[in-house]
């Protein structure tokens, strides 16, 4: 995978708020990228970034649930009464905003990797 697209990625996640969360498919949605690429690329180069705030449909951070916890209380995002899943739909970023911030973000980039 190229700088580029994983820039174009990690921006996007760094432009979730605090307090609100995204799907890997929502992010993917904002930069053009498959929810898995996006999961991915937070596998592999997203402990900069803040990767708590990105989970899947159902709420979860596979693997990651614990590590989170502690993210989730300090940026009051609810959870499951076991901790191991967000309330997705009362943390749920606003993808009209979350597209702006990121366009905003990724201005100075070229369009793709070849220009």
């Amino acid at each position: 995978m190229d700088d580029l697209r994983l820039e174009r990625i990690l921006r996007a996640v760094e432009c979730v708020p605090a307090g609100h969360l995204a799907t890997y498919g929502d992010i993917g949605k904002v930069c053009g990228e498959r929810p898995r690429v996006v999961g991915w690329v937070l596998s592999q180069w997203g402990e900069n970034v803040n990767w708590w705030r990105i989970c899947n449909a159902r709420g979860e951070i596979p693997g990651h649930a614990e590590a989170a916890r502690g993210k989730w209380a300090e940026e009051n995002i609810g959870t499951t009464p076991d901790g191991s899943r967000t309330l997705l739909a009362d943390h749920r970023v606003d993808l009209t905003h979350l597209t702006s911030a990121w366009e905003a973000a990724v201005a100075e980039l070229p369009e793709d990797s070849t220009g």
